[in-house]
């Protein structure tokens, strides 16, 4: 089998997708649906969610129940956290992020989108494309997702009408052109659908034979892995550097591995790496992965990697083949979204924590921030972010960072916001060519 071949079976059994759109669109209960159908439901968690559907005095199963896990949700018939639910068909295992539709809870969904490889957009037919649809598409654009999915729910409320589905599917085309949604590879299928009844999700059924296409379980087996659609150079940032000094074996004792997760790319025995930021060069000696060495490594692997030089690497270094070397960086641009209640202060001092490194960071300037609803550019008021703002901002580093811009590579072109005097994470940054 060649490296790719691995590559390809090495990712082809997981992909990890999301789930957003306005309140009410049918999130929770297409996935609720999609567990259902697939029979990946526990048979005691089927039994509280039909007794919870019937004290609400509901004559079918609730299936939104089964991803509205806090009790709030449950009461309120909202989703608020991110919840995460996992199933698996013959050929492929699914990560399921359902995020919230609410406004106030986008900061959520950013959480979610970070590292799905498709979105589900859901689209009430009856009311079609709506500001939340927008947002969410917007957000779906800026944090790179490559598979979008619009599926057009609730066609059972307007008699399964083709007409509607094509003037929902027109609105939509419209705007994901102005927003640039379907460049750099990106592909939007769109899905009739019934998730109350289950029409188009696992089964076709008989009541829209208008529509050819695949239903979403289909979209889902078919999407390529992720990771196999370009090729990606080769990232190791390292976490740990282990060092085993109390051992009475000589070898064992002179053991010096890096080790961390391969973020993108791939790496080999004998290959040529640069470490930054310090640009010193070495071959790779070996590679391990537990107690078994390697011949090479791919995406996603936690690996050691030990190198034929003695070189001073610490927690937060990069390891790179040399043919393909970012530049270390003390300035960046980047697209923010601020995710606290706190508002963004030009005044004060960040933490940026970027891969395993982490560097002190001072705003430099906000060039403008994102109307998602006009995709207009508009001038930074204040200098400052009010939560769920998205912005592009100029930071400078008191550590150099090795970037890549995000649309190329989105583990090393994202980075997180820590409040320095709280520790909490205030904003997520992808950053810009």
């Amino acid at each position: 089998m060649s490296r790719q071949e691995n590559s390809l079976a090495h990712n082809d059994s997981l992909l990890r997708f999301m789930t957003c759109g306005s309140v009410d669109d049918g999130k929770s209960t297409l996935i609720g649906r999609l567990l259902y159908d697939t029979k990946t439901i526990l048979t005691d968690t089927l039994t509280q969610i039909e007794r919870t559907s019937q004290k609400r005095g509901m004559e079918s199963v609730d299936l939104s129940l089964l991803t509205d896990g806090l009790q709030a949700e449950r009461e309120q018939g909202i989703t608020i956290d991110v919840a995460y639910r996992y199933f698996s068909t013959g050929t492929r295992k699914y990560i399921i992020a359902d995020a919230p539709g609410h406004e106030q809870y986008t900061r959520n969904m950013v959480t979610a989108a970070s590292t799905a490889h498709l979105a589900i957009i859901l689209i009430d037919a009856r009311k079609g494309v709506l500001t939340q649809t927008r947002r969410h598409s917007y957000l779906a654009q800026l944090v790179g997702i490559p598979h979008i999915v619009v599926a057009i729910n609730k066609m059972d409320l307007v008699d399964y009408s083709q007409a509607e589905f094509e003037r929902i599917r027109t609105s939509y085309l419209e705007f994901a052109e102005q927003i640039g949604l379907q460049r750099n590879g990106r592909d939007i299928s769109f899905v009739p659908m019934s998730a109350l009844n289950g029409d188009m999700i696992v089964d076709r059924g008989d009541v829209m034979p208008w529509y050819e296409g695949p239903t979403i379980l289909e979209l889902l087996e078919s999407v390529p892995p992720a990771h196999s659609e370009r090729n990606e150079s080769f990232r190791f940032p390292v976490q740990f550097v282990c060092r085993p000094h109390a051992s009475d074996d000589h070898e064992l004792h002179d053991f010096r591995g890096f080790m961390g997760r391969v973020e993108s790319g791939e790496i080999a025995t004998g290959d040529a790496v640069t470490v930054l930021p310090s640009g010193i060069t070495s071959r790779v000696k070996a590679i391990q992965l537990g107690n078994t060495v390697l011949e090479h490594a791919i995406t996603e692997q936690s690996i050691t990697l030990l190198l034929e030089d003695e070189i001073d690497i610490s927690r937060g270094d990069m390891i790179v083949k040399s043919d393909s070397v970012p530049e270390p960086v003390k300035q960046l641009n980047a697209m923010v979204c601020w995710l606290s209640e706190t508002p963004l202060s030009s005044a004060r001092t960040y933490i940026i924590r970027h891969t395993a490194r982490e560097s002190k960071a001072k705003v430099g300037n906000i060039a403008y921030k994102i109307d998602v609803n006009t995709t207009t550019q508009l001038p930074a008021e204040g200098g400052g972010l009010n939560m769920n703002d998205i912005a592009s901002i100029t930071f400078k580093l008191a550590q150099p960072l090795m970037i890549d811009p995000y649309e190329l590579n989105r583990a090393t072109g994202s980075f997180i916001i820590i409040d320095e005097t709280t520790n909490n994470t205030v904003g997520a940054g992808m950053v810009q060519a």
